[in-house]
């Protein structure tokens, strides 16, 4: 342990320490006297002060004032013993981490469409997590900004939503960007509305039903080789005049719980949801456009434990929701 060198910058240009004269110097600070940090460490004295003034040769400052009565901290002595505190704590943590028999962190990333029932599988896949240390990573976001995530920012998976019609494009984006790609789900969108909306106590509706409302949509449409403004005419109809676009679910609820002339496209919403938030979800019937959900991750990546364990969970909520 601790048998090893660090660099560092000060006074002198770069700065190599032994860490283990580090180590010597807290304790040496906390004991007081180099007589009982050296009977603590089980090492000889002169061994003790010798290293000691080799490590502030390094630093060219002087750590301790030597007197009478045992070893002092000079000012910059404080200061530095304040970082070495920090530094040794942080080797600490190292050691256990990688330690053999020590508890290993649970990692798990992902980035994902804004969709309810994907929410649901990660709400379930998080109340099955071991007591060990955990780091977790969940990022609503669109299909452009999950697959930088993924390429730039080391996220292990992600979920990808696109227009049926699209297959092609992302077919070959995937292929070049050497990502393995997954059919999580295929749906068509429903219509989300405030229970108190006249849209609410429709029978059936259709598109020019939804054209005196307020239409509440995601920002972030994404589709390669499209300029946003062609994506956006596509996917929203024309005969809407008043939209709202946010990037981030929980607005949506509350502007659809809230202001009953409010509409949303979304996959299908679980009833707890709808219950929640006093909505109701229902079909356009002249909406006939089917989007896929792929679930994605570099080729050659070899799924943890926590992997499988999410993609069971989004399985049965796949299953359950739509």
């Amino acid at each position: 342990m601790l048998h090893f060198l660090c660099q560092a910058y000060g006074k002198k240009g770069v700065i190599t320490m032994n860490i283990l004269h580090v180590k010597y110097a807290v304790e040496v600070a906390q004991a007081g006297s180099l007589s009982k940090a050296a009977e603590k460490l089980l090492v000889a004295q002169p061994n003790l002060s010798r290293s000691i003034r080799e490590l502030e040769a390094d630093l060219g400052i002087t750590i301790f004032e030597r007197t009478a009565k045992g070893m002092t901290l000079t000012m910059e002595g404080d200061e530095f013993i304040g970082y070495a505190k920090s530094i040794l704590l942080q080797i600490d943590q190292m050691e256990k981490m990688y330690k053999d028999g020590g508890a290993k962190k649970q990692k798990f990333s992902i980035s994902v469409p804004r969709a309810c029932y994907i929410a649901e599988a990660f709400v379930q896949f998080s109340k099955q997590l071991s007591e060990d240390p955990a780091e977790i990573f969940y990022k609503e976001t669109n299909s452009q900004r999950v697959i930088t995530n993924m390429l730039q920012h080391d996220y292990k998976l992600g979920i990808i939503r696109y227009a049926e019609n699209y297959s092609n494009f992302f077919k070959v984006m995937l292929e070049e960007k050497e990502l393995h790609a997954e059919l999580v789900t295929e749906f068509t969108y429903r219509i989300l509305m405030s229970k108190d909306s006249l849209l609410a106590k429709k029978e059936q509706i259709t598109f020019d039903d939804l054209a005196t409302f307020v239409e509440v949509a995601h920002a972030d449409p994404y589709v390669p080789s499209l300029p946003l403004a062609k994506v956006v005419k596509e996917e929203l109809p024309d005969n809407v005049q008043r939209r709202i676009f946010i990037f981030e679910r929980a607005s949506q609820f509350d502007l659809l719980a809230e202001n009953p002339e409010t509409f949303m496209w979304v996959s299908p919403t679980p009833q707890k949801v709808l219950d929640r938030y006093g909505l109701v979800e229902k079909q356009c019937v002249e909406n006939k456009k089917v989007y896929k959900d792929m679930l994605i991750y570099k080729k050659g990546y070899r799924l943890s434990e926590l992997d499988h364990l999410f993609i069971t969970e989004l399985c049965n909520a796949k299953r359950k929701y739509i």
